[in-house]
This record gives structure tokens, C-alpha cells and sequence, in this order.
């Protein structure tokens, strides 16, 4: 389980258990993918669902972040801050330009 040990730290090895009930073709397919990956059936399916989980975990918290950017940017088009000097004179220089 060389691939499984660089992913998990050496006190979260093998301290717990998860039972599936699996098709015979889906075992086959999952063996088969470990033999070619070069690694045990157990860490293949270990280390492809610990890869699956954070993809999941990490869409989920950037579909999280984007509607609470939404929210942060409606807010600030609907109440936009007055303009500064910097803006006023950058308005200014630009209506010179176009003319």
C-alpha cells in the first residue's frame, strides 16, 4: 500500500473498517484496475475513493464560495461606494481623450 501510506499519516492506518456489497462485474473491473495500476485491490479502492471525496468536498466548498461571492458582489453593485478623487480625475482625463 505504498500509494495508500503517502496519502494518509502513519496513525489513521488501518484503524477502521468499511464493508461494501459489490456485483461480481464491478469486483471484476476493480481488480482488474488495481493489477494494471500496479497495487492491491484494497488500496486501489482506498486511495480512488479518498481521491473521489475530495474532489467532492473540494466542489462542494467552491460552489459554497461562489454564492457567497454572489451575494458580496450584488451587494456592492446595488450600493456602490461614491466615487474618490482618483476616480473623479481618471473620469475626467477620459472625457478629454474622447473628445
Amino acid at each position: 500500500m505504498a500509494a495508500l501510506d503517502a496519502v494518509l499519516p502513519s496513525d489513521e492506518r488501518k484503524q477502521e473498517r468499511v464493508n461494501v456489497r459489490l456485483s461480481s462485474s464491478v469486483k471484476s473491473t476493480l481488480e482488474y484496475a488495481a493489477a494494471v495500476s500496479g497495487r492491491s485491490v484494497s488500496d486501489f479502492i482506498v486511495s480512488s475513493a479518498l481521491r473521489a471525496a475530495h474532489e467532492a468536498i473540494e466542489n462542494h466548498e467552491r460552489m459554497k464560495l461562489i454564492a457567497e461571492d454572489r451575494v458580496v458582489f450584488m451587494r456592492a453593485l446595488s450600493k456602490p461606494p461614491a466615487p474618490n478623487k482618483a476616480l473623479r480625475d481618471a473620469a475626467k482625463s477620459h472625457k478629454k481623450i474622447l473628445k
